[in-house]
């Protein structure tokens, strides 16, 4: 094995490696021209929706009436992320309570204290099994 890896590449091996190189190297021309369409994409889409949001700022004579009552319908149909006032249960179980803390430490939510005490507890219940399976009582 390590005269395999000390001894020079025959021309076979060379040529491989070199097409295995350009392969990778195309792969990664494709990657990376993937990623700048992406972006294209996502800043022509911003621009699309800063020229909207001009436009309904515009008076409504100068904007089509009909694409005025369509941005500001998907304004309006979109509900908060999150209310604070109305939590669901699990925004409530994974949310940091608020709390008036000194030092700015974020407590920590409901769900997590529920693991680490099963965590515990299990642990727990392992100790005195093992104990009680090594003294001959189970």
């Amino acid at each position: 094995m390590a005269e395999q890896e000390t001894a020079p590449l025959s021309d076979d091996e060379r040529a491989e490696l070199e097409a295995l190189r350009a392969e990778k190297a195309a792969r990664e021309e494709a990657e990376r021209a993937r990623r700048e369409r992406a972006e294209l994409e996502a800043l022509r889409a911003e621009a699309r929706a800063s020229r909207v949001d001009e436009a309904t700022d515009a008076p409504v004579s100068a904007v089509a009436p009909k694409a005025a009552a369509q941005a500001a319908r998907r304004a309006d149909d979109r509900p908060p992320v999150v209310d604070p006032d109305h939590l669901s249960f699990g925004q409530r179980m994974v949310m940091t309570p608020q709390s008036d803390d000194p030092d700015e430490i974020p407590g920590m939510p409901p769900a997590q204290k529920i693991i680490i005490a099963a965590v515990f507890a299990f642990v727990i219940i392992g100790a005195v099994w093992i104990f009680l399976s090594n003294s001959g009582m189970v």
